[in-house]
């Protein structure tokens, strides 16, 4: 009877951990697809954006703490609660235009006391379609809708009431997927407008990713770059004054395909590839019945979907020599990567028209460890003193960085 009993304790003992097993090989199986979803996602990319504190009515926690910059540097507000703050561009009497996107506003802000802070804010207009870009000439504002450029004229003479613009110019198309754009002033007195591509990838009518120029009184429109997918930021050497420009790259590639670029036209008509060739030498998967050879490939490739923007070759006197004439670029971080990415103020060095480093100058508005974002560098903006002024469309402000021997 004991032997009996003790037959049928060890069967079962047997039995259970045979039952064991299945249970097992469920969680390596579940554990092999985790890792084949996450390999997929590293090889497509994945949504992966921040969250929308940054449109709440005050913004995410100022955390100017968390800002890593080099050495006798140091960061602190210049504006706030400036909704959606985004390009920016400041007149010779001091007055800092700002436009906004998702918002529509258009500001003004004016220091009148010279304490390096904002002490009046205007909201010139409000209502317009992606107001992205600020240009300042001869005492007229311009502003840049989707498809139309705006003129406020003379507007710091008017900033409690502007009064109706004057459409200059019309005819850009109406789609808002890479519809807002950067304007600036060149060297030729042109206002510089890009056209960004209608998609993240397609072949589209020639008037799509190019930058364009036209006359201030908006006549004369013509294309003078192409294979430009998206450039939210563009400046002009202050020697040389030929032109650089970011470019945002394609998305779906996964998470280190392709670089987002810097670019360098010494000349008109030239063409960067889009949407055959990315980075200089990723041809698309899409449209690859062109070689890479044909195009012009970047400067500088810029961390994949850092999404770079405004950019300034420094040009003051505050900032320390080696600082001179390089050039800062404002990277607004990753929406679709798994792990993200930019989110900083970068630094290209550029030696006899070449790029020759990359890296980081102010860092810390990703917190890496945990992949939380409390800030997202738009634009660079050099005040009359020598220090930086950056826009932030997440935080709502306006930073100031200075430099201190």
């Amino acid at each position: 009877m004991i032997r009996s009993f003790l037959f049928l304790m060890i069967i079962s003992l047997f039995a259970s951990c045979d039952q064991s097993n299945p249970g097992n090989s469920e969680v390596a199986a579940v554990n092999t697809n985790a890792n084949k979803k996450k390999k997929e996602v590293e090889k497509k990319g994945i949504a992966n954006p921040p969250d929308r504190k940054g449109e709440g009515e005050d913004g995410p926690k100022i955390q100017l703490d968390k800002i890593a910059l080099p050495d006798g540097f140091k960061i602190e507000i210049f504006a706030e609660k400036i909704k959606n703050a985004r390009s920016m561009c400041l007149s010779p009497n001091g007055t800092l235009f700002v436009g906004s996107m998702r918002k529509g506003n258009v500001y003004a802000l004016k220091d009148t006391d010279g304490d390096h802070k904002a002490d009046q804010t205007y909201i010139l207009d409000k209502g317009l379609h992606m107001p992205n870009g600020v240009a300042f000439k001869d005492g007229d504002l311009y502003v840049a809708e989707v498809n139309r450029i705006l003129k406020y004229s003379d507007i710091e003479n008017k900033l409690d009431n502007p009064g109706e613009p004057t459409v200059i110019y019309d005819k850009y198309p109406t789609e808002t997927h890479h519809g807002w754009k950067y304007i600036a002033f060149g060297p030729d007195d042109k206002l510089y407008v890009p056209v960004g591509a209608p998609c993240n990838i397609c072949k589209s009518d020639e008037i799509y990713a190019t930058i364009t120029r036209l006359n201030p009184d908006g006549s004369n429109m013509e294309i003078v770059q192409k294979g430009v997918r998206n450039t939210v930021g563009f400046t002009w050497h202050p020697d040389s004054k030929e032109l650089w420009f970011t470019d945002n790259g394609r998305d779906w590639m996964g998470d280190d395909l392709p670089a987002c670029e810097l670019n360098h036209a010494p000349k008109d008509g030239m063409h960067f590839g889009y949407p055959y060739c990315h980075q200089g030498d990723v041809s698309d998967p899409e449209f690859n019945n062109k070689p890479c050879s044909d195009f012009t490939p970047p400067a500088q490739k810029l961390g994949a979907h850092v999404a770079p923007l405004g950019l300034e070759f420094y040009t003051g006197n505050q900032f320390p020599e080696q600082y001179k004439k390089q050039l800062f670029i404002a990277e607004h971080g990753s929406w679709n990567r798994s792990k993200k990415s930019g989110y900083q103020i970068s630094l290209v060095t550029v030696e006899n028209n070449k790029a020759v480093k990359y890296e980081a100058f102010a860092e810390g508005w990703l917190n890496k460890e945990n992949d939380s974002v409390w800030g997202r560098p738009v634009d660079i903006e050099w005040m009359p003193d020598g220090s930086m002024l950056v826009s932030d469309d997440y935080a709502n402000v306006i930073y100031r960085i200075s430099y201190n021997k």
